[in-house]
């Protein structure tokens, strides 16, 4: 993990905005209102709390920027060096000490004026002692507005500066301007370094990551450096020294034998026995790139004495690490970044050298001890001569077998669109996996107009809760329809079985006389359309003669169908009809309710109803639903706060920074 992230830093403001800040928020956060009734210990309390209240934020905010900003002697060397590089270290240090310095000359104001406003003796003395001392506050702030605008630039570079872990498995890459370092980090990992061909296209440090045998290594890509004395050297090339010194890493030495960098082999030779001191007790490779343009073996013999002499060197430095040189594990490597040609043995290299290190500092440690004293490697004794080699079962061999020839029959989706064409071309079929009785129904098409209707229209969006109503009812009658095939005999039966019948019995008839009302409502009574009736043979005086050869009284019937209007046919209920048939003077009040009853299939659902395909369980989990949903908005709508669904908006000119009384011939509103 990165330990130093300087992005998180908080934003310093200018001088004039940390005033606006700080004095905003005292006028907001403290009482405002002041009167001359007032005893003298309450005005004094009042503007002693102005003051304190400033002097805190002042000394939170200055804090905050002396807390966040690190500290050169606490981080590691690197970091250190490199902000000393980049910014001067002292120049640094006093920015910080001025904040530091503004902190403690306010919280002395603070005391001061405090201890002055104990003893005012009127309003006008109270008030004038806290402009005072918000005065010289603010005062002392302008006074380093300097620091905190340098700071703030700082702040922006640091920002910018890569994520660089200096504890971990890292490699950097070093050498003269334009030999190809950039290309190569772009290569291996999945970093993007711009790459030109002309010199210092990099000019700071560039991070990117690879893996090797299944851990992460860090890559450092750095700036070019010059041959030349040290005190010469400019910024661009000081980053490169700094990594160099402070960071434990496999160090890729690149040489360019063509060269095409502009510089030759000697004056390349010239750096690395120039800064051979920093690759102390670091693992280093020489690479020679550019092969593609120059090989090894057609440079001159003058040139080809300096590589060798390169190689010593590099070989004295494992040496004296304690390793050995060998052909898996060589010092000097040839690649081209154009052709790929040896890169990933380079990298291969470049990984091993610095695991093989890593693991050696830890076996040389001496905690190493405290672990092998954890472990037992249990080993058998060998009870005869005979060779035995680890034996896999022909079960499993066969599985395996079987699973490979699977992967090879099964055709992934991929590989069926490209053989159809390719994307845009085939479009692959979401039915095939359908599970039907009949396959041929998978490539069916849904009609949108069956026997010239819409089949839309006919969708209930309550069809699953009305089809498991059917289900019950159809189950209730199933079961009633059972029961009418045998009539128990309760003369056999003890007294508490009797009367479990007779509760059986009762709802029974219960059920039967529901049934009865729900079929014999309007909803459901069969009626005849006027388009039906052209002949006018369905008319009320021809209901009275059927009547009347039956032997009834049709008075009752013709005066409803005259009373009745058109418009209410379907909201009459049948319970009622039966009342005024059979009684002369039925139930107002029972009339009128079963007139201005709803239909059922415009009334509306109860809030507590679950409706199929909710996601809830029941509806005892629905109703608890609502009633967490309401109470969460309950605290901000009681205290008329704004919600996510509120039309913002925002106030340009906030009225409590805008408006009040001013004296004479001022205009700002402090």
């Amino acid at each position: 993990m990165v330990q130093y992230n300087f992005k998180k830093i908080t934003v310093v403001p200018t001088g004039k905005d940390f005033i606006d800040i700080i004095l905003s928020r005292t006028q907001r956060q403290t009482p405002t209102q002041v009167h001359k009734g007032y005893s003298v210990s309450r005005l004094r309390q009042f503007y002693m709390r102005k003051v304190k209240f400033t002097q805190q934020n002042f000394h939170e905010k200055l804090s905050t920027i002396i807390d966040e900003f690190p500290r050169l002697d606490d981080i590691h060397p690197f970091y250190g060096d490199l902000l000393h590089v980049l910014y001067n270290k002292d120049h640094y240090k006093l920015a910080l000490g001025q904040i530091n310095t503004a902190r403690n000359l306010i919280g002395k104001i603070q005391k001061d004026y405090v201890k002055l406003l104990k003893y005012g003796h009127s309003l006008y003395r109270c008030k004038s002692l806290k402009v005072a001392a918000l005065g010289r506050m603010c005062t002392v702030l302008k006074r380093i507005t300097p620091s905190l605008a340098y700071l703030e630039q700082i702040r922006q570079h640091m920002a910018r500066l890569p994520s660089i872990d200096p504890n971990t498995r890292t490699i950097l890459i070093c050498g003269y301007p334009n030999v190809g370092k950039s290309s190569f980090i772009n290569k291996i990992t999945r970093a993007d370094v711009d790459v030109q061909p002309y010199a210092f296209t990099t000019k700071s440090l560039f991070v990117g990551h690879t893996d090797y045998e299944f851990q992460r290594y860090q890559v450092i890509d750095t700036p070019g450096i010059l041959d030349r004395p040290f005190e010469d050297r400019n910024i661009i090339e000081m980053c490169s020294i700094t990594a160099l010194a402070h960071l434990r890493a496999a160090v890729l030495f690149f040489l360019d034998i063509s060269g095409s960098c502009g510089y030759s082999i000697a004056q390349q030779a010239a750096l690395f026995h120039s800064i051979k001191s920093l690759f102390m007790n670091k693992p280093l490779i020489i690479v020679c790139n550019k092969t593609d343009l120059q090989p090894l073996e057609g440079i001159s013999e003058d040139d080809r004495k300096l590589v060798m002499e390169m190689k010593a060197e590099a070989m004295k430095t494992v040496i004296g690490q304690g390793g050995e040189p060998t052909d898996n594990n060589s010092v000097l490597l040839t690649m081209s970044t154009l052709t790929d040609d040896g890169v990933i043995a380079v990298k291969k290299a470049a990984c091993k050298s610095i695991k093989d290190q890593r693991v050696e500092i830890k076996m040389k440690s001496k905690k190493l001890n405290d672990y092998l004293n954890r472990f037992h490697v249990a080993i058998p004794k060998p009870r005869d001569q005979l060779e035995r080699l680890p034996c896999i079962p022909q079960a499993v061999l066969e599985a395996k077998a079987r699973e490979a020839s699977d992967k090879e029959k099964r055709k992934l989706e991929k590989e069926i669109e490209n053989e159809n064409g390719g994307a845009g071309v085939y479009s692959a079929s979401l039915k095939k996996h359908y599970i039907l009785a009949n396959d041929e129904w998978k490539d069916d098409n849904i009609p949108e107009i069956l026997d010239g209707h819409n089949v839309y229209d006919f969708i209930d969006p309550d069809i699953l809760a009305r089809l498991e109503e059917l289900e019950q009812e159809g189950g209730v009658l199933q079961g009633l329809e059972e029961d009418d095939d045998f009539e128990m005999d309760g003369a056999e039966l003890s007294p508490e079985e009797q009367a479990a019948l007779a509760e059986i019995r009762k709802k029974k008839s219960l059920l039967i006389q529901q049934h009865r009302i729900k079929k014999s409502t309007a909803e459901s009574r069969p009626t005849v359309p006027r388009k039906f009736d052209k002949d006018g043979k369905f008319t009320s005086d021809r209901m009275g003669r059927q009547l009347t050869s039956l032997g009834l009284d049709p008075r009752k019937a013709i005066n409803r169908v005259g009373s009745k209007s058109r418009g209410r046919k379907r909201e009459r209920s049948s319970d009622v009809d039966f009342m005024e048939v059979d009684g002369d003077q039925p139930n107002k009040k029972l009339r009128l309710r079963s007139l201005s009853r709803p239909r059922s299939r415009s009334q509306s659902r109860p809030p507590g109803v679950l409706v199929p395909g909710e996601g809830l369980k029941d509806a005892a989990q629905k109703k608890k639903a609502i009633v967490m949903a309401k109470s969460s908005t309950k605290k901000r709508n009681k205290d008329a706060r704004k919600g996510e669904a509120d039309r913002v908006i925002p106030a340009l000119k906030p009225k409590h920074l805008f408006s009040g009384k001013r004296s004479n011939g001022k205009t700002q509103r402090r």
